[in-house]
């Protein structure tokens, strides 16, 4: 009682724990500091990259090129090829330091199997007025169509595109392009590109019109020179395949008019009533059309023609037109057989209509295109709606 509070007591345990507690703290930071430091010294691999030096930066950029990854295996022993395989990488330092990665492909050394869309029909729209060098040859009369090494035909490359849909289908194909100047330009400026052109073998600047025709959207055909009944007093002009003619003579011919351009699915005939009547002069030339992967285009013109039957026994992918469209040329009787056409397509399915390049000819199915669409009509290439034995 007459002694402070506190005094007098026994020394309790309270500084040795202060004392270790010092201790702890002064250990956990040099533990830190300790690893702190380690960080800094070790390369992790996570260091931003140091910017080049001032001399280094002034110097161009530099290419290297890497081998292509190879192949890796798989646990079951099956290879499996690297994202990458096939590819040259070119890394690129920039002037900043920063790195630009390029893949490239590396040519094929012909080994093992490579993948081909064959089903693909059409061409780019960038790349039509372009003919596919693979589906060419070399002739003395010049450059002929021929199936290419992986099987794809000319009458699928060039072909135009359409929706795919089993609806009532049209074609029209406008034909004797190339024989006037400012019909072929009317023509290839004014009509749908929906609309098939025909080009005269016998024509001026096919290679010009082609180009433009093929660029507006268009799938062209080619029109050759077959023997009418009242030749020669009808004549359809130079090297037009006769009756009279060798095979040889008429296939001569033949590849002279398919030199002329490129890019056409097929061949339609100008003229040719007795030409076509004849199974023995048809059979060679109707057979080389059809092994150079085209389609012909029998214009209807001949009662008498065999080119069903023919084309049928050689495989030939063809098509026949339904109706002419304007053996009366004046606008309003075109749009009277278009309309007729349309009953027949609704009929049947598709219907093809042909006619040539008159004014009279390209107001009307351009007047009558723009509606057709409204009426579940859809206007195809040519092309889409051959009869053909090896795409049935």
């Amino acid at each position: 009682m007459h002694a402070p509070l506190g005094q007098n007591r026994k020394a309790g345990k309270r500084p040795n724990i202060l004392r270790i507690g010092r201790i702890a703290a002064s250990l956990c930071l040099i533990t830190i500091g300790g690893f702190s430091l380690y960080t800094m010294l070790s390369d992790d691999g996570l260091q931003p990259t140091r910017p080049p030096l001032a001399d280094q930066a002034a110097s161009p950029p530099t290419d290297t090129v890497q081998p292509a990854p190879t192949q890796s295996q798989t646990a079951n022993g099956m290879s499996r090829s690297d994202p990458h395989s096939g590819a040259n990488i070119e890394r690129m330092v920039t002037g900043d330091g920063s790195v630009v990665t390029k893949y490239s492909p590396r040519p094929r050394d012909d080994k093992g199997p490579a993948l081909v869309d064959a089903m693909q029909v059409g061409q780019d729209p960038r790349m039509a007025a372009m003919p596919n060098e693979s589906l060419l040859e070399d002739s003395p009369f010049g450059r002929l169509p021929v199936i290419g090494p992986d099987g794809r035909r000319p009458m699928d490359q060039y072909a135009r595109p359409w929706s795919g849909a089993r609806g009532t289908r049209v074609a029209i194909v406008v034909s004797g392009l190339g024989l006037s100047q400012t019909g072929t330009q009317r023509a290839i400026k004014e009509l749908p590109e929906e609309v098939t052109l025909a080009f005269a073998a016998s024509g001026n600047s096919l290679q010009r019109w082609m180009q433009e025709a093929r660029r507006s959207g268009h799938e062209i055909l080619l029109q050759v020179p077959l023997e009418p009944f009242d030749y020669p007093a009808n004549d359809p002009g130079p090297g037009t395949l006769l009756t009279s003619k060798s095979p040889a003579e008429n296939i001569e011919n033949l590849h002279r008019a398919m030199a002329k351009i490129t890019n056409y699915t097929g061949i339609m005939n100008y003229l040719g009533g007795r030409f076509l009547s004849n199974p023995d002069a048809m059979e060679p030339v109707m057979r080389d059309i059809g092994k150079r992967g085209l389609l012909f285009l029998d214009d209807g013109s001949s009662a008498q023609s065999k080119t069903d039957a023919v084309a049928k026994g050689t495989e030939l992918a063809h098509a026949f037109a339904d109706l002419q469209l304007d053996g009366q040329v004046d606008v309003n009787a075109i749009l009277h057989r278009l309309d007729e056409l349309e009953r027949v397509a609704k009929r049947n399915g598709q219907a093809i209509g042909v006619a040539a390049a008159f004014d009279e000819s390209i107001e009307a199915i351009s007047k009558w295109s723009e509606e057709a669409g409204m009426r579940g009509i859809e206007i195809v290439g040519v092309a889409a709606l051959a009869a053909d034995a090896k795409n049935p």
